[in-house]
């Protein structure tokens, strides 16, 4: 079993600190929000786009995946009560030349073994597709 460690302190009414080995991310936990940091839901997202990128990394060798560049896209839907995330829809954009066929070998790679898009399917619903950049 893994087990990650993350700690996150108030700096102000405006925001907060988290911090895991050497990095540091300032956390929007303004009431009012700020535009220069991710508040909760947008973390969270951004946590399912991490995911599925360094899962991406770990597939492309063993599959012999060629690629020029990946941008996930993501969209959540939070309801008001109780407040939680309801849906998560994502689009995969690939700059490869691979074929349709193995572009759905990577979408299914890392839908099948992210850590942290499992546990988000698990819970709400999570759907998407995987895409070639125009």
């Amino acid at each position: 079993m893994l087990e990650y460690r993350v700690s996150a302190h108030r700096m102000d009414t405006h925001g907060s600190l988290a911090r895991c080995k050497g990095a540091e991310i300032v956390l929007d936990t303004d009431v009012a929000g700020r535009t220069d940091a991710f508040n909760p839901a947008e973390l969270f997202l951004a946590a399912i786009a991490a995911c599925m990128i360094k899962g991406i990394e770990r597939a492309i060798p063993m599959l012999k995946f060629n690629l020029r560049g990946v941008e996930v896209r993501l969209h959540g839907v939070r309801q008001d009560s109780p407040p939680k995330m309801v849906s998560v829809d994502y689009e995969i954009i690939v700059d490869t030349d691979e074929d349709d066929r193995r572009l759905d070998l990577l979408h299914t790679n890392v839908r099948k073994y992210g850590t942290i898009s499992n546990t988000v399917a698990a819970a709400t619903r999570l759907e998407g597709a995987i895409l070639r950049k125009p």
